[in-house]
């Protein structure tokens, strides 16, 4: 039995219950999504929160990637894996033609995490921030039958701003883990070994610095994403305004608490989110009054600009395949050697 958009009961509640416990911010925000867009948009989240917590919580990282690449194989052939999450993302990509770039963008930062890259630049974090979260912006605009270049590059701005906040939350519970998003460029500059923070990490003056900066590179981007809301259709703006400023309220808890994510973790209250939400009613009624700002036509950012081409034409993006591609021969060959690794370590027991 199949219901919106092809996804079947079962399967939409499965994704449903995933998302109310892996996400509550995004699970707050989507009550106030038309169900026309959010029934798909919960699919959507709950196969890309299963590939990151797979990736990101799993002891084979590099496995894990090359089994969410073979997952969006299946997918993209009409013949999905087993799995709710599987079946429901499948529909999606054939109700809506979901251009593979942008699934695969995704896929490629979460190698990225596998890896364990670092970023040398601000840049280069938003190059990542573009993967793991405009991507998803840019997706949840083709689910609402979005395709306007303009609308397109001011979600990539909300994912960007949205996944900057996250990693300025996370800065001592990534150290903890061993990851390091802030840039490099900033450790040195202030004259600190990135490799010192990470085995003993603390939140200095300088370390607080760098947060306060990744917050308001954010906060410009979230500036920037609002004349992108008011593109959307009308009945999708209260719900990403929510998520809009549930988002941004994440950030002001960091700076409430003196710009310490390192011995402290920003969180927000249920409170908090209904106020959001109430006030995200209210910036979408005005919106609705309003002349069309003309920051929508500010250009993309370089880092999201492909992301924008292959949802607005619905096509791939020459020399994304290949990227992939290449990536996954880098991921293959690092977990063989790890493997061989492994092998001679036992027949030496």
């Amino acid at each position: 039995m199949t219901g919106t958009h092809g996804i079947s009961p079962a399967d939409l509640e499965h994704c449903r219950a995933a998302i109310r416990t892996g996400s509550l911010s995004f699970h707050s925000a989507s009550r106030l999504l038309p169900a026309r867009v959010r029934d798909p948009a919960l699919a959507l989240y709950a196969f890309c929160r299963l590939a990151d917590d797979e990736v990101d919580e799993g002891h084979a990282k590099e496995r894990a990637v090359l089994k969410l690449q073979e997952r969006l194989d299946l997918a993209y052939r009409g013949t999905p894996r087993n799995a709710p999450e599987d079946r429901a993302f499948a529909a999606i990509i054939d109700r809506f033609e979901m251009p593979r770039d942008l699934p695969e963008a995704l896929l490629e930062g979460l190698a990225w995490d596998s890896l364990e890259h670092r970023y040398q630049t601000l840049s280069d974090l938003r190059s990542y921030s573009a993967r793991v979260a405009s991507a998803v912006g840019a997706m949840m605009c083709v689910l609402m039958e979005v395709r306007d270049p303009h609308a397109l590059a001011r979600a990539c701005d909300l994912g960007v701003a949205m996944q900057l906040t996250n990693i300025a939350r996370d800065v001592g519970e990534d150290a903890r883990a061993g990851r390091l998003y802030l840039p490099l460029d900033w450790f040195s500059h202030a004259g600190v070994d990135p490799d010192a923070f990470l085995a003993a990490p603390e939140p200095t003056r300088e370390i607080k610095r760098m947060v306060s900066r990744l917050l308001s590179e954010a906060e410009r981007l979230y500036l920037r994403s609002e004349a992108g809301i008011r593109a959307l259709p009308r009945d999708a703006r209260m719900g990403i305004w929510a998520a809009r400023l549930i988002y941004a309220g994440i950030g002001r808890e960091v700076r409430r608490n003196g710009f310490d994510s390192v011995t402290r973790r920003a969180h927000t209250t249920t409170g908090q989110k209904l106020a959001w939400m109430a006030q995200a009613s209210g910036r979408a009624a005005i919106g609705m009054a309003m002349p069309r700002s003309a920051v929508i036509f500010a250009p993309c950012l370089a880092e999201t600009s492909y992301l924008v081409t292959a949802a607005a034409r619905a096509d791939r993006v020459p020399g994304r395949a290949q990227a992939i591609v290449d990536l996954l021969a880098d991921i293959r060959l690092r977990e063989a050697r790890m493997q061989e690794q492994v092998g001679k370590g036992l027949s030496g027991v």
